[in-house]
């Protein structure tokens, strides 16, 4: 292999955990904890749906509080707040990663809750279509940003250290992604945290905004897939026959 092509995976990881770096707040405020319940209640282990209203189409994602319980019962409190709603997609690499969950249309980065633990070692692999939690370089540094699979990321499960956590996956709306993968991107002007501007480079160049990101109930969630499967294409069905050319008989 290429000596330029063997650096580029490990390029790709330093990239990824500098841009995640920027969607942290190193002194988050404290959030105050509820009273404890009377008995403690144990924390459900089904599948969690949530679903992504974006501007690229919708995506419901399948989340596994089983494998993953912290990132679930993280991102569902970011959902349930309406933390994600208006805000953008705001970083794209063709072939690897589509991240949100920190800027919002104006490109200001938003204030966060503390950092969580990195469930990395959960079993579940970044394989198209997941979805994990960005993170700065320290491992249990991830609070709200997110990033989903454009393919399967075998470097990002933590060969050589500390992976990326998956917590979930699509099931409906992969098409959505792929467009979402194909948005042309540019250089443009953010402002963190702290409120310093900087420019940050795989930023779609036109706005892909998440309008809303809302919990649906199991049976809303299958109708859904079974629509999705009603509505794809019959496999190996034959393709519509092409229409003449005009004046051909």
């Amino acid at each position: 292999m290429h000596a330029s092509r063997r650096t580029f995976v490990p390029a790709l990881l330093a990239l990824s955990a500098a841009w995640s770096a920027l969607a942290q707040d190193p002194a988050p405020p404290a959030v105050p904890a509820a009273p404890a319940p009377a008995q403690a209640v144990p924390a459900p282990t089904g599948p969690v749906f949530v679903r992504f209203a974006t501007t690229k189409g919708d995506l419901l994602l399948e989340l596994d509080p089983a494998k993953a319980p912290i990132s679930v019962e993280n991102f569902v409190k970011y959902v349930k707040d309406g933390y994600y709603d208006g805000t953008v997609f705001h970083r794209i690499v063709p072939g690897f990663v589509v991240q949100g969950g920190g800027f919002d249309l104006a490109l200001v980065q938003k204030q966060t809750r503390p950092p969580i633990k990195n469930e990395w070692t959960n079993g579940l692999k970044n394989a198209k279509g997941t979805i994990s939690m960005a993170r700065m370089p320290s491992p249990d540094s991830a609070t709200s940003q997110f990033f989903l699979n454009l393919k399967d990321n075998p470097a990002l499960d933590g060969a050589n250290g500390p992976g990326y956590a998956v917590f979930g996956k699509i099931v409906v709306g992969l098409d959505a992604l792929d467009a979402m993968g194909k948005a042309p991107t540019t250089r443009r002007e953010v402002t963190d945290q702290s409120g310093t501007k900087r420019f940050f480079s795989d930023v779609p160049a036109e706005d892909i905004k998440l309008t809303k990101a809302s919990i649906v109930e199991p049976a809303e969630a299958a109708a859904m897939v079974e629509a999705a499967k009603a509505a794809a294409p019959a496999a190996g069905a034959a393709p519509a026959p092409a229409p003449a050319p005009a004046g051909a008989k």
